[in-house]
């Protein structure tokens, strides 16, 4: 009977947290269907805003192409979907927050949460970077160095696969910063033995670079040194933490 009832509170929290999870993980998925329910209206001129960056680079008279049949209302229909999950970012965070918050410290939490909302911030800024910096520059490029003769009309669906690739490597290389001030905060690292890195550390970047990006040297550096100097802005706010916990 004792051990009966000593199996029962064991498992019990362990119910308790599964069915927690479980309804956190409908409400993310509820409110990414309800945004994408009120953007998919939309989805056209999300993907003209989106596609601007090559439009205003194509010759005079050309345009994007649909090589296949349902690729008209795919593509806008995968855009609307991403897009919705960008912008519902800030809420799928906050219910990680309050999954996790109640197992941590009273100081671990004053740490998570900036460092929860500095990650939403720094990959919205990857973003758009990306956007405004990065696409004007690699589209200008790709499209001046076509060949006489040739005609750029690029497919609607190649295009789409290209700027979630680089959305993806910009939004994840502006983590950076919180990932060496996290290395830093959990005692894993030093900003002075992560400083002595830096020679690796930039090598590291260019090799990131070269994977995450097209295989062009613009669009290779426009990610390679923004990570080196995000790197550097981790080292700073990891130094601003050790001096903070020295004083205190």
């Amino acid at each position: 009977m004792n051990d009966s009832s000593e199996h029962q509170d064991v498992e019990q929290p362990l119910v308790q947290h599964l069915i927690e999870l479980r309804d956190r993980l409908l409400r993310c998925i509820l409110i990414v269907l309800l945004v994408f329910a009120g953007l998919f209206y939309f989805a056209n001129d999300i993907y003209t805003f989106v596609a601007a960056p090559l439009q205003k680079f194509l010759p005079e008279g050309a345009g994007m192409i649909a090589t296949e049949v349902a690729a008209p209302f795919l593509t806008p229909f995968k855009l609307t979907l991403f897009v919705s999950i960008f912008v519902s970012m800030p809420f799928l965070i906050y219910q990680v927050w309050q999954f996790i918050a109640p197992a941590m410290y009273r100081e671990e939490r004053r740490l998570a949460l900036p460092i929860f909302v500095s990650s939403v911030f720094l990959f919205y800024a990857g973003i758009a970077f990306a956007y405004y910096a990065v696409f004007p520059l690699v589209f200008g490029f790709f499209t001046s160095v076509a060949p006489e003769g040739v005609s750029v009309m690029t497919d609607m669906g190649s295009y789409l696969d290209f700027i979630l690739k680089i959305f993806f490597a910009f939004g994840l290389a502006f983590e950076i910063p919180i990932a060496t001030f996290i290395l830093i905060s959990a005692g894993v690292s030093t900003p002075e033995s992560l400083g002595e890195k830096r020679p690796y550390i930039i090598v590291g970047c260019f090799v990131l670079g070269m994977l995450l990006t097209p295989p062009d040297v613009i669009s290779q550096l426009l990610l390679a040194l923004p990570m080196w100097l995000l790197f550097e802005v981790g080292i700073i706010m990891g130094k601003t933490l050790v001096k903070r916990e020295a004083n205190s």
